[in-house]
């Protein structure tokens, strides 16, 4: 048998590709949109895709498994469990070409089995995958596809279809599922590895390791989650829920694409470079996206009405947030050898539209010929602390970090959800915009100026706030 994880760090996301050398036959599971990669990797490894599974419906990211398995002929596979909760497969109903899952369920990839093991909680439908290497000798199963149901350290937030996709009063009995599911997880040998979906840096969940992969051994003795199950069903139900997250805004959207159809992506986006006097004028409709590392060089000066998004780890997270009209053209600003990676993160959720881009030589180039730029002031918390009675501040941390102590008088809104709530930012001027160490506050801060917003960016860590001004802890009196 041979294993392949397949990991894309924009969203800390791991596809699989497993195969059987003895037939040449692989199984791909959870691929993202972006599917040449999987295919290059297969043909490099000799192998031909036959089967691609999917754990779930997600919700950070697009899946592509329809496209590989079109790509490719490969049969679908895919969860029958979710029905009763409207979370099935919809697009795929009548389709000759997919096989539908149920708890207990098998198929053979080559002389490899893989058994579904229903594991609700964190998706109604969510199936994890045994894994048994039947040509290796093997007649236990050497591992678990766990999906979004155990990561490293961790367990998959129950909460998202209440939080993420507005399905009032699912969490509570989301988490309960995810308890029961735990009790079989536990059932499993010590020696089952544990191949998840994701690690470290994603949103859907809130503790996950940077470790790839883990064993049943060491996640039952070491997952603070799982810990929480001993616990008992009502302390669990309390801790996992306690601190999640706010997540990004695109979850929602994303989650309802998976389920209905994903569009086709005939090809990856070629965007034009652009000439420095052409930023002047960029094209009719586009949003800028500045990916520059030096967030003060983009608080000195930027195109207007630009939003800014590093590119890294936090790239799609923050476009995906601020962006919310899948249509919008976008124009990069970014360096030539990052184009490339740029517009894969932005496929993998949704925004294809990658119309140009500018590479930070020519948006210096821009500003010297006298171009016209923007500026947003920056200041530290000794500017907050000491600010005049027409000010406001906005606290664009996360729920948890805000109970843990406040400016007295802040309003707070997490910087994933703020498009969406934009009725709510406080009147005030300047309005003061900060986090806990200023990274998130500087995306949020370029995304409320280029929308009008008399902003100045507090580039600050808030343990210096604690030195300079009075502290209030729980639920903010601007909220």
């Amino acid at each position: 048998m041979l294993l392949r994880q397949i990991h894309d760090p924009s969203l800390a996301q791991y596809a699989y590709l497993v195969g059987c050398q003895k037939t040449g036959e692989a199984l791909v599971v959870d691929p993202e949109r972006d599917v040449d990669r999987v295919l290059a990797l297969a043909a490099e490894e000799g192998l031909t895709i036959t089967h691609v599974a999917e754990t779930h419906i997600h919700a950070d990211f697009l899946s592509g498994a329809r496209d590989l398995a079109e790509r490719t002929g490969a049969r679908l596979y895919l969860s029958a469990e979710g029905e009763s909760a409207g979370w099935g497969s919809d697009w795929a109903e009548g389709r000759d070409d997919v096989t539908f899952l149920r708890d207990g369920d098998t198929f053979a990839v080559g002389n490899v089995e893989v058994r579904a093991v229903y594991s609700p909680g964190h998706t109604p439908e969510h199936l994890a995958y045994l894994v048994t290497d039947h040509g290796g000798g093997a007649d236990a199963p050497m591992g678990l596809l766990s999906g979004d149901f155990v990561f490293v350290g961790d367990l998959g937030r129950p909460d998202l279809l209440e939080q993420a996709a507005g399905q009032a009063g699912a969490q509570e009995p989301a988490a309960r599922q995810l308890y029961a599911s735990v009790q079989r997880f536990l059932d499993l040998d010590d020696f089952v590895q544990v191949w998840p979906a994701h690690g470290a840096g994603s949103a859907c969940g809130k503790a996950l390791g940077a470790v790839p992969q883990s064993t049943v051994g060491y996640e039952r003795r070491f997952n603070g989650a799982i810990d929480a199950a001993r616990r008992g069903e009502p302390a669990f139900v309390e801790a996992i829920l306690d601190g999640q997250p706010e997540p990004p805004l695109y979850f929602a959207r994303m989650k309802a694409q998976n389920r209905d159809g994903v569009p086709p992506l005939a090809a990856l986006p070629t965007p034009r470079a652009l000439a420095p006097d052409e930023l002047a004028a960029p094209p009719a409709g586009a949003v800028v996206v500045d990916t520059r590392p030096d967030r003060s060089a983009f608080m000195a000066a930027h195109l207007p009405g630009a939003l800014y998004a590093p590119l890294g780890s936090t790239f799609s997270t923050v476009v995906g947030s601020y962006v919310t009209d899948p249509e919008t053209p976008l124009v990069l600003v970014v360096p030539e050898g990052g184009v490339g990676e740029a517009v894969r993160a932005l496929v993998r959720i949704g925004l294809d539209r990658v119309v140009a881009y500018a590479t930070y030589e020519t948006l210096a180039a821009y500003a010297h010929g006298g171009g016209d730029t923007a500026a947003i002031p920056e200041v530290d918390f000794e500017a907050v602390a000491g600010r005049a009675g027409g000010a406001a501040v906005l606290d664009v941390r996360r729920q948890a970090e805000v109970d843990a102590g406040h400016v007295p008088g802040a309003a707070h809104i997490a910087h994933t959800r703020l498009a969406d709530r934009l009725d709510e930012v406080p009147d005030g001027s300047p309005l003061y915009v900060h986090c806990q160490s200023g990274a998130r506050a500087a995306v949020a801060g370029a995304f409320l100026a280029s929308r009008g917003y008399d902003v100045a960016y507090v580039n600050d860590g808030f343990a210096h706030y604690r030195e300079v001004g009075p502290v209030e802890t729980g639920e903010p009196a601007g909220v």
